[in-house]
C-alpha cells in the first residue's frame, strides 16, 4: 500500500499550477522597446501636468512672484515636445522591430495624456492666470479639446484610411499647436477661436501625412529647434522672446495652410477624375 504525504502532495499541486501560469504567460504580458517608448510618452505628458499645477497654478493662487511661471511653462511645454518624439520614435521602432498585442492601446492611451490632458489642462490655467482671460470660458476650451482628442484616438482605431495619410490632425501636431496658440499671448477671444479651430482639425476629415522618411526628420529637427526656443525664452536669453513668437507663429501657420494644400490636392484629383471621365465618354461616342 502507498502512502501520500497530504503535505507533499499540495505542495506538488501548487507547483504544478505555477509552472503552467508561467508556461501559459500571454506575451501581450510582455513589454517591447517600442511599448517602454510608448510609456515615456505617457510619463513626459504626466510631468507637464506636473510643472504646469507647481510652477504656474500654485504661484499665482498664493501670490508667490518669485518667476517660476516662465521656467515652469517651458518645462511643461519641453515635455511634451518629449513625448511628441517618444510618440515618434515608437513607431518607427515598432515597425522596424516589434510591437506586443497591448501596443496600440498603450500608444492610445499614452497620447491621451501626452497630447489631450497635459494640452487641455495647460489652457485651463492659461483661463486662470491670464489678465485678460475668463476661467469658465476657457474651462469650456479645454474640454472642447479634450474630447477633440478622445474621439480623435477612438476614431483612429476604428476607421481604416490609406496608407501614408491620417484623417484629421494627428494629435501630436495638434496639441503643439494649441500651446503655441496660449503662449503667442493673442488676446483671449482670438486665443479661444484658435483653441477651437485646432480642436475640429482634429476631429476632421481633412487628411494630414503620416511623419516617415525625410518628413519624420524634419519633425525631429522642428522639434529640437521648437526645445531650443523654449529654453532661450525660460532664461530670458538676448532674442528668446522674439524667437518664441517667430515658432510659435509658424506652428500655427503650418497648421492652418497643410490643410489647405490637403483640400487643394483633393480638387484636383477630383477634377482629374472627371476630366478623364469626360474624355473616355467622349471616346466612346462614334
Amino acid at each position: 500500500m502507498t502512502v501520500i504525504d497530504p503535505d507533499t502532495q499540495a505542495t506538488n499541486w501548487v507547483a504544478e499550477d505555477e509552472d503552467d501560469d508561467a508556461e501559459e504567460m500571454p506575451l501581450s504580458l510582455r513589454l517591447s522597446i517600442a511599448d517602454t517608448l510608448t510609456l515615456g510618452n505617457a510619463t513626459c505628458g504626466f510631468m507637464a501636468v506636473y510643472f504646469t499645477t507647481t510652477g504656474i497654478l500654485i504661484p499665482h493662487l498664493t501670490g508667490d512672484e518669485s518667476g517660476m511661471a516662465r521656467n515652469s511653462a517651458a518645462t511643461a511645454v519641453i515635455l511634451m515636445l518629449c513625448a511628441a518624439v517618444f510618440d515618434l520614435f515608437d513607431g518607427l521602432v515598432a515597425r522596424k522591430l516589434r510591437s506586443s498585442p497591448m501596443g496600440a492601446e498603450l500608444d492610445n492611451l499614452s497620447d491621451l495624456i501626452s497630447f489631450g490632458l497635459a494640452p487641455a489642462y495647460f489652457v485651463l490655467v492659461y483661463g486662470m492666470v491670464a489678465t485678460d482671460a475668463h476661467e469658465r470660458v476657457a474651462a469650456v476650451g479645454a474640454i472642447v479639446v479634450l474630447l477633440a482628442v478622445v474621439l480623435r484616438l477612438a476614431r483612429f482605431s476604428c476607421v481604416t484610411v490609406k496608407d501614408g495619410t491620417f484623417q484629421g490632425m494627428p494629435s501630436p501636431f495638434g496639441a503643439l499647436t494649441i500651446i503655441s496658440i496660449v503662449l503667442l499671448e493673442l488676446p483671449f477671444e482670438a486665443t479661444l477661436l484658435a483653441i477651437v479651430g485646432t480642436a475640429w482639425l482634429m476631429v476632421s476629415r481633412v487628411e494630414y501625412p503620416k511623419p516617415r522618411g525625410v518628413l519624420a526628420v524634419a519633425m525631429l529637427g522642428w522639434i529640437v529647434a521648437a526645445m531650443g526656443m523654449l529654453a532661450a525664452w525660460a532664461f530670458a536669453a538676448p532674442g528668446g522672446e522674439v524667437m518664441l513668437q517667430m515658432g510659435c507663429a509658424l506652428q500655427i501657420v503650418m497648421a492652418a495652410t497643410i490643410p489647405l494644400f490637403a483640400t487643394a490636392r483633393r480638387v484636383n484629383t477630383f477634377r482629374g477624375n472627371r476630366r478623364e471621365s469626360r474624355e473616355a465618354r467622349a471616346e466612346g461616342i462614334p
